[in-house]
């Protein structure tokens, strides 16, 4: 039995379903004599809502996974640098991209037979906030094992992004660590940001790739929602008929019986009136050797 495994196993499970499965693999290892492997998997806590929707989403969508890591490289990048023109574009597409996928965690939320509401949605939505923000955040929603939602912390890119898209980013920050002309960058020095832009270019590119990534998501999910909604109506349609046919099959099965007792009591008349003809014909023919004996009697 393997740590990892069990506790995948374990995430990937409904909320209500975690507590029952997980007391089983801790007897299962203490039953195996691994007795750390037993205490390590009953320190594994119940997901909340949130979580659980949150960990869904990475399950059943691995690939939405890398653009959002890679958008929140670039957003970090972009803040340390303050390069105002990426940050203008990448809080944009964050914004888009965090949209679509909480409205699909709640789609699959739905699909799983747990439908979340507005304020479990924003937990979602701020979880993903915090990947964006820090890479620790990041690496633990990637494992798609959270027990709870997670939080961005002050000072999250977003925020400066959203400053300099509004002009307002303070004049202290924006020449925070702006060379003087008395101190000249060095050689080192430029060529550090030429790997920063190098980066940021490379961000931006995958920033691209995310935003077409994040409309192919929308189409799939409205077309999702769509084969939802007639999947739900020929369910309703089936059940109709499925009422129909039981309630068809319930008036057969009385009038076959009816039938069946008619048969029986038609059968028994017959025999009734059966053994009154033979009855009726040994009578005719007693009569009849009767009548003859007295016949030939009286004739001589």
């Amino acid at each position: 039995m393997d740590f990892d495994a069990v506790a995948d196993e374990l995430y990937a499970l409904r909320p209500e379903e975690f507590t029952a499965a997980r007391s089983s693999a801790v007897a299962a290892a203490r039953t195996a004599g691994d007795r750390e492997l037993a205490d390590r998997i009953g320190t594994l806590r119940k997901p909340s809502l949130a979580a659980w929707a949150s960990n869904l989403l990475v399950r059943s969508r691995p690939g939405d996974v890398e653009p959002l890591l890679r958008l929140g490289e670039g957003l970090r990048q972009a803040h340390h640098s303050l390069d105002r023109t990426q940050l203008r574009e990448l809080s944009r597409q964050q914004h888009a991209l965090i949209r679509a996928l909480s409205a699909q965690a709640r789609q699959l939320a739905v699909e799983a037979g747990h439908p979340i509401g507005e304020g479990v949605q924003r937990e979602v939505e701020n979880t993903l906030h915090a990947v964006l923000a820090d890479p620790e955040a990041a690496e633990a929603w990637a494992s798609g094992r959270l027990a709870k939602p997670l939080s961005a912390a002050v000072g999250f890119p977003a925020a400066a992004a959203s400053a300099v898209a509004e002009g307002t980013v303070p004049e202290s920050a924006r020449t925070q660590g702006r060379p003087s002309a008395a101190t000249a960058p060095s050689r080192p020095d430029r060529k550090a940001g030429e790997e920063q832009r190098r980066r940021l270019a490379q961000a931006r590119r995958d920033a691209e790739a995310a935003d077409r990534e994040l409309r192919a998501l929308k189409d799939e999910a409205a077309a999702a929602g769509q084969a939802t909604e007639e999947a739900k109506q020929q369910v309703s349609r089936l059940q109709r008929r499925v009422d129909e046919l039981t309630g068809e099959l319930a008036r057969t099965r009385e009038e076959h019986q009816q039938a069946r007792f008619a048969e029986r009591s038609a059968r028994e008349r017959a025999r009734t009136a059966d053994r009154r003809v033979r009855e009726a014909d040994r009578k005719a023919a007693a009569a009849a050797a009767q009548l003859e004996r007295l016949t030939s009697s009286d004739s001589r």
